[in-house]
């Protein structure tokens, strides 16, 4: 049985705020999605837990950590799309709540006040879900993939503690990030991402080819990604470093649109490139917050073209009244 990604030392180096850092009670959580105990068993260190090769197990552990800690009922995406690990997706949002606590007196802005547009939502919808059920948050999210945002909306639509909090747009294009999604006066706090992290399809089965050999969970010729993907959430032309250089040279046409832009970056290699485009475009504080569990360390890039004194204007137009 394959290790879980979470161990109790990975789980100490989450964000304070994380709801997932303790080790999963799965007793609990088989009493919330019962098909989650066909997955259960002990590992090779006597203690419950699930094959995280196995994508349908993990799927069915999202299930469970969604219905017991943020009260969604009904999650459900197809076969072959992603079903991310949620605690480190957690981490992600908590780390975004501290960014505009940083411009606010420390003080994370909650409700409904707060908009974040979410590139890349998939069909699991996790960012929204999350980021409204901790904070109130109302989120835009876009997706190149139809399929996706249909699957989306209906996780949306099956919950009623997402209504109201959740728009869910199709990017008609395959190159743009924000151009043609946004709407006229439309503004965000906060725009996240977690970027295609291969440049080609082979580049990605590769990779999970070496995962299943680490593991010892190969099953045959055709690799399966343990959390599942689709092309467009596994791999863009380029790679990491291509899509993030395109997201910062759309992020200037919304200088004015957008307190801070942010994006997960996997790969160390891909920062260099990235902050020179940052201060070629002019942005006026680029921070990068690390983020580690366990042996897999990554990172976010925030950045805003907004001064000290816009910032403060942002932040007593938008959130002093809350």
């Amino acid at each position: 049985m394959s290790q879980p990604p979470n161990d109790s030392a990975e789980k100490e180096s989450m964000h304070p705020r994380n709801r997932h850092r303790g080790r999963y009670d799965f007793a609990q959580l088989t009493q919330s999605v019962p098909e989650l105990g066909s997955f259960v068993a002990e590992n090779a260190h006597g203690e419950a837990s699930i094959d995280f090769a196995n994508p349908d197990a993990v799927k069915a552990l999202n299930k469970a950590l969604l219905k017991q800690f943020y009260g969604i009922q009904l999650w459900d995406i197809p076969a072959g799309y992603l079903a991310p690990p949620i605690p480190g997706r957690a981490d992600y949002v908590h780390y975004l709540a501290d960014l505009l606590g940083s411009v606010n007196d420390g003080a994370v802005p909650t409700g409904k006040r707060v908009r974040v547009l979410d590139v890349g939502v998939g069909a699991n919808c996790i960012y929204p879900i999350i980021g409204h059920r901790a904070y109130g948050w109302r989120f835009i999210g876009t997706d190149v993939d139809p399929v996706a945002i249909r699957v989306a909306k209906q996780i949306v639509a099956s919950n009623t503690v997402l209504t109201g909090a959740v728009d869910l747009r199709l990017q008609p294009s395959s190159t743009n990030i924000f151009v043609g999604i946004t709407k006229p006066k439309e503004v965000f706090d906060l725009t996240m991402c977690n970027p295609p992290f291969h440049g080609s399809q082979a580049e990605a089965e590769a990779s999970t080819r070496r995962k299943e050999h680490n593991l010892g969970t190969s099953k045959g010729p055709e690799p399966t990604p343990n959390f599942g993907g689709k092309p467009g959430e596994l791999w863009y032309p380029g790679g990491e470093a291509t899509f993030l250089w395109r997201m910062a040279e759309e992020s200037v046409l919304f200088r004015n649109e957008v307190l801070w832009f942010t994006a997960l970056v996997s790969k160390k290699e891909t920062l260099p490139g990235l902050y020179k485009s940052l201060q070629k475009l002019g942005a006026v504080d680029v921070r990068t917050i690390p983020m580690a569990q366990g042996q897999k360390v990554s990172r976010i890039v925030a950045w805003t073209y907004l001064t000290a004194e816009q910032q403060q204007a942002w932040r007593e137009k938008r959130w002093a009244t809350q």
